[in-house]
């Protein structure tokens, strides 16, 4: 590859960035620092009327956040800006005068109304209306007026539009990337409009002369596209200029394999579909995932190493990555492997900088917690023995509450199946067991309880199981020992009084 690659993440800033973006946005990241290029951030709001406020800040914060920054882009100006289309629009103008003035576009003044009859007369007929070769020379345009007529609209100031003028009878050879060969009959493509009334331009245009001018060598984006492959390449060669590669992307499906994800199938199956929150709809971020272990999840959503391996870093990404890998048919999104590998990238993490995210998570959302909950060195060990068992950071307080609060209740079930006539009297005894122990650790509490049901003649079915329920509420935690060592001696000895005068004898 002897040219420069720079690619370009172009979204529009109507709303919230939706994940499939993300994905389009890392594999354009990937493509460019494999190949030592440059990633590019175009905010393309020539659509003023769907422009939404802080859509464009959430796209570069959710860049940011997911650690796939852009090169160049607004607030990283270099010498292709400004990146935003609404800033650039006298540009496309020029360009859409040069096509007009080389015979390539012209000037259409059909009113939406003469429009809409014409489609709707052809509905009538069992026929689709489309504006090209075999129908342009009779609606309202430069080619079908005059150039007295062409000239009085123009001075009169009547609303136009410019339309790319499509040819006929030709046979596109197209070449995708992903797809390899495509062939398209010129016949079937209308004049689609590059120039509005409104003085901006389409999508179509913009697109082309931008990314002309900044140097796009790759265009790397989502499977919707495929439709304007031909008119973008129409464009270039009209332009004469060289195009870009392209590579179109499969869609992101989805759970249950049919039809693209949406925002409704995310509410519905109770999973992010945008990487941070957008008004009442959580994001990735708000959700406890970790930013690492998305990126991961999202490079293997139509992506294929060519391995086994399925942990990746953002480096290994980086090196792994290539096109030719890419696959044609739609990835399913798979929620729980997304909770997978969040899970997988909790356990990498050191148990002081969890302990700290936890510590946060609680004074956040927690309301009712003891002066331990607090304490960094205490948090860190407690996640040091339910760790293995989270997901995410949130659910260090379900996997370990006991170990800030001594239990108020005993699950019901537990208690039936573990709390017998002669419990209360053997819990008795083992308070004082443990009262004597001065080096109160996990092995030596272990050896002495042990030891004591051996002397005592009794199963460890008669004391284990109710020590646990009476310590942790429940039958559920880590090594029992290392529980105790971690509440010490007072602490536990508390609560099988506790749980003594609270469970029936």
């Amino acid at each position: 590859m002897n040219e420069k690659v720079r690619v370009r993440f172009a979204p529009s800033p109507t709303g919230p960035l939706h994940i499939g973006g993300v994905r389009t946005a890392l594999f354009n990241y990937l493509f460019a620092k494999r190949h030592k290029g440059d990633f590019i951030l175009r905010i393309e709001d020539t659509d003023q009327s769907r422009y939404v406020e802080g859509a464009e800040q959430y796209i570069i914060n959710a860049l940011n956040w997911c650690g796939i920054p852009f090169d160049e882009g607004p607030g990283k100006e270099s010498n292709c800006g400004p990146y935003r289309q609404s800033e650039r629009k006298e540009l496309y103008h020029q360009y859409a005068l040069r096509l007009v003035e080389e015979g390539k576009a012209y000037y259409a003044f059909d009113t939406p109304e003469r429009l809409d009859f014409h489609r709707k007369d052809h509905e009538a007929k069992g026929k689709t209306f489309i504006y090209n070769w075999h129908n342009r020379l009779k609606l309202s345009n430069s080619l079908s007026l005059s150039p007295l007529e062409l000239k009085a609209k123009l001075n009169a100031g009547e609303d136009y539009v410019i339309r790319f003028k499509s040819p006929q009878d030709e046979q596109l050879v197209l070449h995708d990337l992903i797809r390899g060969r495509i062939n398209i009959d010129t016949n079937i493509l209308d004049d689609k409009v590059l120039f509005k009334s409104d003085g901006m331009p389409t999508y179509h245009l913009a697109n082309i002369v931008d990314d002309h001018l900044m140097g796009i060598s790759h265009v790397i984006r989502g499977e919707e596209w495929l439709p304007s492959l031909a008119l973008h390449q129409l464009l270039y060669d009209a332009f004469g200029w060289k195009a870009p590669q392209f590579a179109h992307l499969p869609l992101i499906m989805k759970p249950v394999g049919k039809g693209k994800l949406s925002k409704r199938d995310g509410e519905k199956g109770g999973f992010p579909v945008f990487p941070l929150s957008w008004n009442d709809s959580i994001g990735y971020k708000e959700a406890g995932y970790l930013p690492e272990a998305l990126v991961n999840f999202l490079a293997l959503l139509g992506w294929n190493p060519g391995t086994e391996q399925e942990l990746f870093s953002l480096d290994e990404l980086v090196q792994a990555f290539s096109l030719d890998r890419v696959n044609k048919s739609g990835a399913r999104f798979d929620p729980e492997k997304a909770k997978w590998y969040n899970h997988q990238y909790l356990q990498k993490k050191s148990n002081p900088e969890l302990a700290e995210w936890f510590l946060s998570y609680v004074q956040e959302n927690l309301t009712s917690f003891s002066v331990r909950t607090l304490d960094l060195d205490y948090l860190t060990k407690v996640i040091g023995l339910i760790k293995e068992r989270a997901t995410f950071v949130s659910d260090f307080w379900e996997l370990g509450s006991y170990f800030f609060l001594t239990p108020s209740s005993y699950n019901e079930k537990a208690v039936n199946k573990a709390w017998k006539a002669e419990t209360s009297e053997i819990m008795e005894q083992i308070v004082p067991l443990l009262e004597k122990i001065d080096a109160f650790e996990s092995s030596n509490i272990e050896t002495i309880v042990k030891t004591w049901i051996a002397d005592q003649e009794l199963s460890f079915g008669k004391v284990m199981p109710p020590l646990r329920l009476v310590i942790v509420g429940d039958m559920k935690g880590p090594h029992l020992f290392d529980i105790l060592e971690l509440l010490g001696k007072e602490e536990s000895v508390h609560r099988i009084k506790t749980a003594i005068s609270n469970l029936p004898n």
